[in-house]
């Protein structure tokens, strides 16, 4: 089996525009097969944090390492699931056949990991659709389960349901807790308190851009430190 490149690191993390700080100072340990809900309110630099983990952006100042990863590695052992799904015109197993292709997955290997990917979300059926023909709910499950099949070491997610019906939350937070509970670490932006009760084992609270609070699911929601922590869980609209 190889070797995780977690965990991954992050140390005085900086990321500036004209000057202002939008990711000011925030370090912290991705650990292996951990499951990590990045909570805050909108506007606090959640996404921009996930963006700059996974490497889609370059800090301005500080680092993100992954402790075992080695140069192109890094990219090929790590997935990023957006908002929206982002899909190619191509059938629903073609989707998942062109991301194996894409990691240099030989092709002898590819049909028993679309099958499963497929088995996984529901899709089996669907195999054949065009894949922007799928409902939204549908289409995001295909966009996780392309991730899922590629059998990185850690999944970024960004909302990713946010605005989907409630079976369709039901169905991704199950696929994501399943993979998790295989060993992949996953790392979620919500804003959605009970969507981080539900799926977190460690949370990460961000607000204004800093880390405000961090620390086990459990002591997180029942003894929060800080008050702007206390505030976000009340129902309060913090500023």
């Amino acid at each position: 089996m190889t070797k995780s490149i977690l965990p991954l690191r992050v140390e005085n993390l900086r990321y500036s525009v004209d000057g202002k700080a939008l990711v000011d100072g925030i370090s912290l340990t991705i650990n292996p097969a951990t499951f990590t809900v990045v909570l805050g309110p909108n506007g606090a630099g959640k996404s921009l944090l996930l963006r700059l983990l996974h490497g889609m952006l370059a800090p301005t100042s500080g680092t993100v390492a992954c402790t075992n990863g080695i140069n192109g590695d890094l990219r090929r052992r790590q997935a990023m699931v957006f908002q929206r799904p982002v899909l190619l015109r191509r059938s629903v197993e073609a989707n998942i056949a062109y991301a194996l292709g894409a990691l240099g997955i030989p092709r002898g290997q590819r049909p028993a990991m679309i099958e499963l990917a497929l088995s996984r979300a529901g899709l089996r059926d669907a195999r054949r659709v065009q894949a922007r023909l799928l409902s939204v709910g549908e289409q995001q499950r295909l966009t996780v389960a392309r991730a899922l099949a590629c059998e990185p070491d850690i999944m970024f997610l960004d909302e990713p349901t946010a605005s989907l019906d409630p079976a369709s939350v039901q169905q991704i937070e199950t696929l994501l807790l399943d993979a998790n509970a295989r060993g992949m670490a996953i790392v979620l932006v919500t804003h959605d308190v009970g969507q981080a009760r539900r799926l977190g084992r460690d949370i990460v609270f961000v607000h204004a851009g800093k880390l405000a609070e961090q620390g086990r699911a459990d002591s997180f929601f029942s003894t929060p430190q800080s008050d702007v922590v206390r505030a976000y869980l009340a129902g309060k609209i913090i500023v």
